[in-house]
């Protein structure tokens, strides 16, 4: 199995294995991570996703050149790809934090994977980089969708009109990442990223993502004026109960998720 899924308190953990193909996607591992993808949807008690690629080397470095050189770049592009690369880049329907846990080489996919996620933790020794010009491609599930509209126009230009990468601290400054540590504290990182949305009351993260993402294109009127049933159900749910009463009682509130 090239994709290694795990369920434990509440966090599901997705991982790219092919470590010998620097975590490049082909068709069956895309496959295998959209039927994740939608595992995860269905599952009321997941709280929060990391993903992440074995070893040290690579995050995801994008399609398998050599399964994708198979096609023209025309039959690429045509093939469906719900929620884009990796059925992640362009997903509207996970409505849990998602964490990026980029452990190397985040480049091509890997990049618009990147990209579909909510919290970015970054190794010092990961790049980023959509180098599909210069084999003749485009990045057409989100890098040249996404990238203009996540970090200022020169910025984004300057990486999409050359394929050439940036690294960790880099992309901390452009504001594509969220954190940038040693390697060696990578999963301690991540894991207080974790630890602060577990914190959180699951229903009001729900909410907050679903209001996020529907607000997008509004104006802050507008967005301010959605009334989401994730929004209703957060509002009137025992947790936000609980976590008044835990405020007023000075402990931890313990979330049920409803």
């Amino acid at each position: 199995m090239t994709i290694r899924f795990t369920l434990e308190n509440h966090v599901a953990r997705v991982t790219i294995d092919r470590p010998d193909r620097m975590n490049a996607i082909d068709e069956a591992s895309e496959t295998e991570l959209m039927r994740v993808w939608s595992a995860i949807e269905k599952d009321d008690t997941v709280r929060c996703i990391v993903i992440t690629g074995t070893g040290e080397r690579a995050f995801c470095t994008g399609a398998d050149m050599k399964q994708s050189a198979n096609k023209t770049g025309l039959e690429y592009w045509a093939a469906a790809r719900p929620g884009g690369f990796g059925g992640l880049s362009l997903r509207e329907t996970l409505d849990v934090p998602v964490i990026a846990r980029v452990n190397g080489h985040a480049l091509g996919g890997g990049f618009e994977m990147v990209l579909g996620c909510d919290i970015v933790v970054a190794a010092d020794n990961a790049t980023f980089g959509l180098p599909e010009p210069r084999v003749g491609r485009l990045a057409l599930d989100g890098g040249i969708a996404q990238l203009p509209r996540r970090i200022p126009h020169v910025w984004a230009m300057g990486m999409l009109l050359t394929g050439r990468r940036i690294s960790a601290a880099e992309a901390l400054r452009f504001g594509l990442v969220n954190e940038v540590v040693p390697q060696a504290g990578l999963d301690a990182a991540v894991d207080r990223w974790i630890a602060d949305v577990l914190a959180c009351a699951p229903l009001s993260v729900k909410a907050v993502k679903q209001m996020v993402r529907q607000g997008a294109q509004l104006s802050p009127q507008e967005a301010q004026r959605l009334r989401l049933p994730a929004l209703v159900a957060a509002l009137q749910s025992t947790d936000q109960d609980e976590g008044v009463k835990a405020f007023q009682e000075k402990r931890a509130p313990v979330w049920q998720g409803r």
